[in-house]
Protein backbone atom coordinates (compact mmCIF):
# COMPACT_ATOMS: atom_id res chain seq x y z
CA UNK A 1 0.00 0.00 0.00
CA UNK A 2 2.85 2.31 0.79
CA UNK A 3 4.53 1.93 -2.48
CA UNK A 4 1.01 2.98 -4.04
CA UNK A 5 0.92 6.43 -2.27
CA UNK A 6 2.57 9.43 -4.72
CA UNK A 7 3.73 12.84 -3.89
CA UNK A 8 0.54 14.20 -5.81
CA UNK A 9 -1.74 12.50 -3.03
CA UNK A 10 0.04 14.34 -0.42
CA UNK A 11 0.20 17.40 -2.45
CA UNK A 12 -3.92 17.34 -3.35
CA UNK A 13 -4.63 16.54 0.22
CA UNK A 14 -2.65 19.66 1.79
CA UNK A 15 -3.28 22.37 -0.94
CA UNK A 16 0.72 22.32 -2.34
CA UNK A 17 2.37 21.66 -5.16
CA UNK A 18 4.15 18.37 -5.30
CA UNK A 19 7.51 20.45 -6.13
CA UNK A 20 6.57 21.47 -2.64
CA UNK A 21 6.48 18.40 -1.22
CA UNK A 22 9.23 16.82 -2.67
CA UNK A 23 11.54 19.93 -1.46
CA UNK A 24 9.98 19.00 2.02
CA UNK A 25 10.54 15.42 2.21
CA UNK A 26 14.53 16.43 1.58
CA UNK A 27 14.52 18.93 4.66
CA UNK A 28 15.00 21.62 1.69
CA UNK A 29 15.16 25.53 3.86
CA UNK A 30 13.33 26.79 0.38
CA UNK A 31 10.01 25.33 2.19
CA UNK A 32 9.25 26.87 5.87
CA UNK A 33 9.92 24.25 8.70
CA UNK A 34 5.78 24.57 9.49
CA UNK A 35 5.11 23.40 6.12
CA UNK A 36 8.10 20.76 6.35
CA UNK A 37 6.18 19.42 9.45
CA UNK A 38 2.73 19.42 8.35
CA UNK A 39 3.73 17.49 5.05
CA UNK A 40 6.09 14.82 6.96
CA UNK A 41 3.16 14.33 9.31
CA UNK A 42 0.79 14.11 5.99
CA UNK A 43 3.09 11.62 4.67
CA UNK A 44 2.85 9.27 7.49
CA UNK A 45 -0.22 9.55 7.52
CA UNK A 46 -0.80 8.10 4.17
CA UNK A 47 1.86 6.20 4.67
CA UNK A 48 4.58 6.99 1.84
CA UNK A 49 7.47 6.07 1.90
CA UNK A 50 9.98 8.10 0.68
CA UNK A 51 12.05 6.38 -2.59
CA UNK A 52 15.62 7.25 -1.75
CA UNK A 53 16.92 5.08 -5.06
CA UNK A 54 14.30 6.82 -7.42
CA UNK A 55 15.77 9.94 -5.74
CA UNK A 56 19.67 9.40 -6.60
CA UNK A 57 18.28 8.52 -10.02
CA UNK A 58 17.18 12.12 -10.08
CA UNK A 59 19.91 14.15 -8.12
CA UNK A 60 22.65 11.49 -8.41
CA UNK A 61 23.40 11.47 -4.48
CA UNK A 62 21.77 8.53 -3.02
CA UNK A 63 22.83 9.94 0.85
CA UNK A 64 24.43 6.81 1.61
CA UNK A 65 28.35 6.95 2.92
CA UNK A 66 30.35 3.80 3.95
CA UNK A 67 32.28 4.04 7.04
CA UNK A 68 35.07 0.85 7.68
CA UNK A 69 37.13 0.21 10.18
CA UNK A 70 39.21 -2.27 12.10
CA UNK A 71 36.50 -3.56 14.46
CA UNK A 72 33.93 -1.06 16.57
CA UNK A 73 34.22 -3.12 19.66
CA UNK A 74 37.89 -0.84 20.51
CA UNK A 75 36.34 2.36 21.80
CA UNK A 76 38.74 4.05 20.00
CA UNK A 77 37.14 3.66 16.84
CA UNK A 78 33.79 4.18 18.56
CA UNK A 79 34.65 7.67 19.24
CA UNK A 80 35.50 8.18 15.83
CA UNK A 81 32.17 6.70 14.88
CA UNK A 82 29.98 8.38 17.36
CA UNK A 83 31.76 11.61 15.68
CA UNK A 84 31.46 11.07 12.35
CA UNK A 85 27.63 9.88 12.58
CA UNK A 86 26.96 13.56 14.58
CA UNK A 87 28.55 15.20 11.33
CA UNK A 88 26.57 13.20 9.02
CA UNK A 89 23.44 13.70 10.86
CA UNK A 90 23.51 17.32 10.40
CA UNK A 91 23.23 16.57 6.30
CA UNK A 92 21.04 13.72 6.98
CA UNK A 93 23.41 11.64 5.29
CA UNK A 94 22.70 7.74 5.88
CA UNK A 95 25.75 5.87 7.00
CA UNK A 96 26.45 2.09 5.98
CA UNK A 97 28.95 0.10 9.05
CA UNK A 98 31.82 -2.49 8.53
CA UNK A 99 34.27 -4.08 10.09
CA UNK A 100 37.42 -5.37 8.30
CA UNK A 101 39.29 -7.13 10.72
CA UNK A 102 41.86 -6.53 9.16
CA UNK A 103 41.14 -8.14 6.23
CA UNK A 104 41.61 -6.50 2.79
CA UNK A 105 39.62 -8.85 0.68
CA UNK A 106 36.70 -8.31 2.97
CA UNK A 107 37.08 -4.77 3.12
CA UNK A 108 37.72 -4.68 -0.86
CA UNK A 109 34.19 -6.60 -0.76
CA UNK A 110 32.71 -4.21 0.96
CA UNK A 111 34.06 -1.22 -0.94
CA UNK A 112 32.45 -3.06 -4.27
CA UNK A 113 29.09 -3.53 -2.26
CA UNK A 114 29.01 0.12 -1.89
CA UNK A 115 29.70 1.34 -5.69
CA UNK A 116 27.02 -1.29 -6.61
CA UNK A 117 24.95 0.62 -4.35
CA UNK A 118 26.02 4.18 -5.63
CA UNK A 119 27.33 5.34 -1.99
CA UNK A 120 28.23 8.72 -2.36
CA UNK A 121 31.49 8.36 -0.96
CA UNK A 122 33.64 6.21 1.67
CA UNK A 123 35.34 6.90 5.29
CA UNK A 124 38.10 4.42 5.90
CA UNK A 125 40.55 3.27 8.59
CA UNK A 126 42.21 0.66 5.93
CA UNK A 127 43.28 -2.85 6.78
CA UNK A 128 46.47 -3.83 6.97
CA UNK A 129 47.98 -4.69 3.32
CA UNK A 130 45.35 -1.92 1.45
CA UNK A 131 46.97 -1.50 -1.61
CA UNK A 132 46.53 1.79 -2.85
CA UNK A 133 44.82 0.42 -6.32
CA UNK A 134 42.02 -0.49 -3.86
CA UNK A 135 41.17 2.87 -3.06
CA UNK A 136 41.99 4.46 -5.96
CA UNK A 137 38.58 2.17 -7.49
CA UNK A 138 36.54 3.89 -5.21
CA UNK A 139 37.95 7.54 -6.62
CA UNK A 140 37.96 6.46 -10.30
CA UNK A 141 34.37 5.35 -9.95
CA UNK A 142 32.86 8.85 -8.31
CA UNK A 143 32.89 7.40 -4.60
CA UNK A 144 35.77 9.76 -2.81
CA UNK A 145 37.44 8.27 -0.06
CA UNK A 146 38.60 10.05 2.97
CA UNK A 147 41.08 7.82 5.36
CA UNK A 148 41.64 8.52 9.32
CA UNK A 149 43.84 6.77 11.83
CA UNK A 150 45.88 4.84 9.42
CA UNK A 151 47.85 6.35 5.96
CA UNK A 152 48.77 4.54 3.12
CA UNK A 153 51.37 5.44 0.41
CA UNK A 154 50.68 6.38 -2.96
CA UNK A 155 47.34 7.75 -2.44
CA UNK A 156 46.48 11.61 -3.20
CA UNK A 157 43.43 12.21 -0.33
CA UNK A 158 42.45 13.60 2.52
CA UNK A 159 44.07 11.74 5.46
CA UNK A 160 42.75 12.62 9.48
CA UNK A 161 44.77 11.18 12.19
CA UNK A 162 46.75 12.35 15.20
CA UNK A 163 50.42 13.02 15.41
CA UNK A 164 51.38 8.98 16.88
CA UNK A 165 55.36 9.76 16.84
CA UNK A 166 54.94 13.00 18.72
CA UNK A 167 51.91 11.63 21.10
CA UNK A 168 54.03 8.49 21.81
CA UNK A 169 57.11 10.83 23.04
CA UNK A 170 55.06 12.89 25.12
CA UNK A 171 54.26 9.58 26.81
CA UNK A 172 57.69 8.28 27.05
CA UNK A 173 59.65 12.21 27.92
CA UNK A 174 56.67 12.33 31.22
CA UNK A 175 58.53 8.71 32.37
CA UNK A 176 61.95 9.83 32.11
CA UNK A 177 60.91 12.92 33.81
CA UNK A 178 60.18 10.70 36.39
CA UNK A 179 63.63 9.05 36.33
CA UNK A 180 62.75 6.00 34.62
CA UNK A 181 65.56 4.68 32.36
CA UNK A 182 64.10 0.85 31.85
CA UNK A 183 60.93 1.56 29.61
CA UNK A 184 59.09 -1.19 27.70
CA UNK A 185 56.98 -0.47 24.84
CA UNK A 186 54.22 -3.02 24.24
CA UNK A 187 51.57 -3.26 21.26
CA UNK A 188 51.78 -2.06 17.86
CA UNK A 189 52.56 -2.96 14.37
CA UNK A 190 55.56 -1.94 11.81
CA UNK A 191 52.66 -3.08 9.47
CA UNK A 192 50.97 0.12 9.92
CA UNK A 193 51.53 4.09 9.96
CA UNK A 194 50.20 3.86 13.46
CA UNK A 195 52.52 1.34 14.58
CA UNK A 196 55.60 2.68 13.01
CA UNK A 197 54.88 6.13 13.97
CA UNK A 198 54.44 5.37 17.92
CA UNK A 199 57.20 3.46 17.46
CA UNK A 200 59.58 5.72 16.57
CA UNK A 201 58.48 8.31 18.81
CA UNK A 202 59.38 6.16 21.65
CA UNK A 203 62.79 5.49 20.23
CA UNK A 204 63.24 9.14 19.54
CA UNK A 205 62.70 10.00 22.67
CA UNK A 206 64.82 7.46 23.93
CA UNK A 207 68.12 8.21 22.17
CA UNK A 208 67.64 12.40 23.20
CA UNK A 209 67.83 10.89 26.98
CA UNK A 210 70.96 9.21 25.79
CA UNK A 211 69.01 6.05 26.91
CA UNK A 212 69.76 2.87 25.20
CA UNK A 213 66.99 1.22 22.96
CA UNK A 214 66.69 -2.12 24.35
CA UNK A 215 64.83 -4.67 21.72
CA UNK A 216 63.88 -7.29 24.49
CA UNK A 217 61.80 -4.03 25.95
CA UNK A 218 59.23 -3.92 23.01
CA UNK A 219 56.81 -6.43 22.98
CA UNK A 220 54.77 -5.65 19.65
CA UNK A 221 51.43 -6.95 18.71
CA UNK A 222 48.69 -6.75 21.53
CA UNK A 223 45.92 -4.21 20.94
CA UNK A 224 43.96 -5.55 23.95
CA UNK A 225 43.10 -5.76 27.85
CA UNK A 226 44.26 -9.29 27.96
CA UNK A 227 47.50 -8.60 25.30
CA UNK A 228 48.44 -6.04 27.74
CA UNK A 229 48.02 -9.06 31.06
CA UNK A 230 50.08 -11.44 28.91
CA UNK A 231 52.62 -8.98 28.61
CA UNK A 232 52.80 -7.47 32.53
CA UNK A 233 53.61 -11.48 33.05
CA UNK A 234 56.35 -11.21 30.23
CA UNK A 235 57.79 -8.26 31.01
CA UNK A 236 58.39 -9.04 34.73
CA UNK A 237 59.96 -12.36 33.95
CA UNK A 238 62.52 -10.36 32.50
CA UNK A 239 66.49 -10.31 34.47
CA UNK A 240 65.95 -6.53 34.16
CA UNK A 241 61.97 -5.58 34.76
CA UNK A 242 61.47 -2.61 33.55
CA UNK A 243 60.64 0.30 35.97
CA UNK A 244 57.89 1.96 33.59
CA UNK A 245 55.95 0.91 30.21
CA UNK A 246 54.34 2.47 27.22
CA UNK A 247 51.40 1.07 25.84
CA UNK A 248 50.05 1.01 22.76
CA UNK A 249 46.85 2.17 23.90
CA UNK A 250 44.53 2.32 26.95
CA UNK A 251 43.25 -0.90 26.71
CA UNK A 252 46.69 -2.65 26.79
CA UNK A 253 47.42 -0.18 29.83
CA UNK A 254 44.58 -1.18 31.41
CA UNK A 255 45.58 -4.82 31.17
CA UNK A 256 49.45 -3.67 32.00
CA UNK A 257 47.97 -2.51 34.99
CA UNK A 258 45.73 -5.29 36.07
CA UNK A 259 48.99 -7.94 35.18
CA UNK A 260 51.31 -5.77 37.52
CA UNK A 261 49.05 -6.03 40.48
CA UNK A 262 48.19 -9.08 40.28
CA UNK A 263 52.02 -10.33 40.93
CA UNK A 264 51.70 -8.10 43.89
CA UNK A 265 53.01 -4.52 42.75
CA UNK A 266 51.36 -1.90 42.41
CA UNK A 267 50.82 0.08 39.10
CA UNK A 268 52.31 3.89 39.69
CA UNK A 269 54.60 3.40 42.55
CA UNK A 270 56.27 -0.04 41.71
CA UNK A 271 55.57 -0.01 37.85
CA UNK A 272 54.60 3.41 35.82
CA UNK A 273 52.68 3.18 32.95
CA UNK A 274 50.94 5.14 30.37
CA UNK A 275 48.18 4.28 27.76
CA UNK A 276 47.01 6.15 24.88
CA UNK A 277 43.34 7.66 23.30
CA UNK A 278 42.38 8.57 26.45
CA UNK A 279 39.35 6.74 26.89
CA UNK A 280 36.28 6.88 29.21
CA UNK A 281 37.63 4.19 31.47
CA UNK A 282 41.07 5.81 31.33
CA UNK A 283 40.25 8.11 34.17
CA UNK A 284 38.11 5.29 36.34
CA UNK A 285 40.58 2.82 36.49
CA UNK A 286 42.36 1.99 39.21
CA UNK A 287 44.70 4.05 39.03
CA UNK A 288 43.83 6.54 37.17
CA UNK A 289 45.53 6.12 34.15
CA UNK A 290 48.28 8.65 32.80
CA UNK A 291 47.51 8.70 28.97
CA UNK A 292 47.80 10.77 25.94
CA UNK A 293 44.40 12.25 23.90
CA UNK A 294 44.69 11.33 20.63
CA UNK A 295 41.59 13.72 19.45
CA UNK A 296 39.32 10.80 18.09
CA UNK A 297 36.40 12.74 18.50
CA UNK A 298 38.07 15.46 15.80
CA UNK A 299 39.34 13.23 13.65
CA UNK A 300 35.87 12.01 13.19
CA UNK A 301 34.20 14.96 12.76
CA UNK A 302 37.40 16.58 10.27
CA UNK A 303 37.02 13.42 8.01
CA UNK A 304 33.04 13.52 7.90
CA UNK A 305 33.11 17.31 7.38
CA UNK A 306 35.90 16.89 4.49
CA UNK A 307 33.66 14.32 2.75
CA UNK A 308 30.81 16.36 3.37
CA UNK A 309 32.52 19.21 1.96
CA UNK A 310 33.95 17.50 -1.16
CA UNK A 311 30.50 16.49 -2.43
CA UNK A 312 29.14 19.42 -2.07
CA UNK A 313 32.03 20.52 -4.61
CA UNK A 314 34.60 21.78 -1.81
CA UNK A 315 37.83 20.03 -1.72
CA UNK A 316 39.80 19.46 1.70
CA UNK A 317 43.67 19.54 0.68
CA UNK A 318 44.94 15.64 0.11
CA UNK A 319 47.63 14.04 2.24
CA UNK A 320 47.80 14.00 6.25
CA UNK A 321 46.28 16.38 8.32
CA UNK A 322 47.47 15.50 11.82
CA UNK A 323 45.46 16.24 15.16
CA UNK A 324 48.35 17.04 17.68
CA UNK A 325 48.14 14.91 21.10
CA UNK A 326 48.03 16.03 25.06
CA UNK A 327 49.15 14.38 27.83
CA UNK A 328 46.37 13.21 30.55
CA UNK A 329 48.68 12.63 33.45
CA UNK A 330 47.34 10.82 36.08
CA UNK A 331 48.07 8.51 39.26
CA UNK A 332 49.47 5.26 37.17
CA UNK A 333 52.86 7.21 37.02
CA UNK A 334 54.95 7.82 39.48
CA UNK A 335 59.04 8.53 40.07
CA UNK A 336 61.48 6.15 40.01
CA UNK A 337 61.90 4.21 43.25
CA UNK A 338 65.06 3.41 44.39
CA UNK A 339 66.54 0.84 46.93
CA UNK A 340 66.77 3.28 49.67
CA UNK A 341 63.55 4.43 48.80
CA UNK A 342 62.13 1.09 48.89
Amino acid sequence: MAQKIKLSTIAETLGVSTATVSLALRDSPLVAAVTRDKIKEQARALGYIYNRRAASLRTSRSGIIGVVVHDIMNPFYGEILKAIEAELDRDRQTFILSNHYDSVEKQRAFIETLLQLGGDGVIMSPAIGTPPEDIQLAEDNGMPAILVARSIEGLDVPIFRGDDAYGISLATNHLISLGHRVIAMVGGTDQTSTGRDRYQGYVMALRKANIEVDPNLRIPGPRTMQGGFEAAVHLLSLPQKPTAVVCWNDLVAIGMMNGIARAGLVPGRDVSVTGYDDLEDASIATPALTTVWNGQAEVGRSAARALLDKLNGSHEPDGIHLIKPEMRIRQSTGPLRTTQQD
